[in-house]
């Protein structure tokens, strides 16, 4: 299965959901498409999805939002990051694709292809 964190209003994002559409009609595979912002993860899926994606916590954190700069999060630790992003969406980068074990933030179609290639 092939799990996207979506935001509908990213042209990143509808970009990346293109391709896992493709890649799912193709393959056969089920996706499933979450509006991350609608149905926010929980602090323990966002644990998951950091060691899915292999990155510092920082990495999976929108440092341009205007909550971002509200909350003080600029010298926050990893557990504070996530609980920002577990009360605030809009602060995780976005799209988040999760094939297998493994995830990606998908801004870039190699990087989305590299995962799928996996």
């Amino acid at each position: 299965m092939i799990t996207i964190y979506h935001n509908p209003r990213c042209s990143k994002s509808r970009e990346a959901l293109a391709l896992a559409e493709q890649f799912s009609s193709e393959k056969k595979i089920k996706l499933e498409v979450i509006d991350y912002q609608k149905t926010p993860l929980t602090l323990a899926q966002l644990q998951t999805l950091q060691r899915q994606l292999g990155c510092p916590v920082s990495a999976m954190v929108r440092d341009n939002e205007a909550e971002y700069a509200a909350l003080n999060l600029a010298q926050a630790d990893d557990a504070t990051l996530l609980q920002a992003v577990a009360a605030h969406p809009k602060l995780l980068q976005r799209p988040v694709v999760v094939y297998g074990e493994r995830a990606v933030i998908a801004r870039a179609p190699g990087v989305f292809n590299d995962l799928l290639d996996t």
